[in-house]
């Protein structure tokens, strides 16, 4: 009798931690993309590399090479922001709001969508921006976006170095 209930005992205790350290736990993907990012190359697939359009619904494609990414994992809020460049490209500091879906069979998609000073989600902005997520280690990240650059379909690979 006193062997059943030892088991019993035991048996309780390991669902019970299970139970509660599966509902903290935070994907690895979240943890890993948390911090400051540099986004030191953008690939195209489709189109010249010299291509002169806006991207990301706020500026030129070339203004955002160098740009500071910034996630935190504990709120899903971040920013990103572009330098000043001459003529070509205004200082910018753009609030976001971002997610990671992460289910089986399908593809890791990080999606983003600007924000106030507040956190608030745009009017302009509610569909956001979305990237397959291609690659993502303690020193780099890959994502991808297809896109359409003077009416031709694109895709554009955004390479990021941890900062």
């Amino acid at each position: 009798m006193k062997k059943k209930l030892n088991s019993l005992i035991a048996v309780l205790l390991i669902i019970t931690i299970s139970s509660c350290s599966s509902s903290k736990k935070i994907p690895a993907t979240t943890s890993a993309l948390t911090g400051s990012w540099q986004l030191s190359s953008i690939t195209t697939e489709g189109v010249n590399n010299r291509i002169k359009t806006e991207i990301l619904d706020e500026a030129d494609f070339n203004c955002f090479i160098g740009s500071l990414w910034h996630f935190n994992r504990r709120d899903n809020k971040g920013y990103y922001r572009i330098s000043k460049n001459g003529t070509e490209c205004a200082a910018v500091r753009r609030n976001i709001n971002w997610s990671l879906q992460d289910e089986a069979g399908i593809p890791k998609m990080l999606r983003y969508t600007r924000a106030d000073a507040n956190y608030k989600n745009f009017s302009d902005s509610t569909a956001g921006h979305q990237f397959t997520l291609l690659s993502l280690d303690k020193t780099s990240m890959q994502l991808k976006n297809e896109v359409s650059v003077a009416g031709k379909p694109a895709v554009l690979t955004y390479n990021f170095i941890r900062n």
